[in-house]
């Protein structure tokens, strides 16, 4: 099966009856949570504050350590993949990408040390919000909130504080 590509999906919308797009279009969104929020976001439907709250919320509630399990990564960083789709702007997806270290560091001082795939997955996600404060200029909005993650992991071990620091150095360090 080949791939859909954006000129055959134009022909065959635009060969469409417009009602029966427009019903189309009603019935995936009906289906579809992430097509919701996007048109909602885009009808001025709720606020984009409405939208981040659930996101977040599927982060906390994977690193909540309920029933002392471990978090489910993919659950949380599928939270924020979807999240991306639909975001109104760069700043609330670096929000959602702090709200990940964050959720991950409280999880670790609540029950103490975890693994290595534990601390990758963290690690990549503050470099990957790091090179979204840089490419966006957000440097003023996240410095604090950033600092804060390099601070409260001094005590955790796999080279995870150390990781963090030097991506912090790096992305918040005085230019000449």
């Amino acid at each position: 099966m080949s791939k859909l590509n954006a000129r055959a999906l134009r022909a065959h919308l635009l060969a469409k009856p417009h009602d029966l797009l427009v019903d189309e279009i009603v019935g995936m969104i009906a289906k579809n949570d992430g097509l919701r929020e996007y048109y909602a976001a885009q009808l001025g439907i709720g606020t984009q504050e409405d939208v981040i709250a659930k996101y977040k919320a599927i982060i906390s509630r994977e690193f909540s350590g309920r029933g002392n399990n471990d978090p489910r990564l993919a659950v949380a960083r599928k939270a924020v993949l979807d999240y991306k789709k639909i975001a109104q702007s760069p700043q609330a997806v670096v929000d959602l990408m702090v709200h990940y270290v964050e959720s991950g560091v409280g999880f670790t001082n609540r029950f103490g040390d975890i693994n290595e795939p534990f601390y990758a997955s963290l690690e990549r996600m503050y470099e990957q919000a790091l090179s979204q404060i840089d490419q966006y200029q957000l440097h003023d909005q996240f410095a604090e909130r950033c600092q804060q993650l390099v601070t409260g992991t001094y005590h955790i071990g796999w080279g995870f504080h150390d990781q963090l620091k030097m991506l912090y150095n790096e992305a918040f360090a005085p230019t000449e």
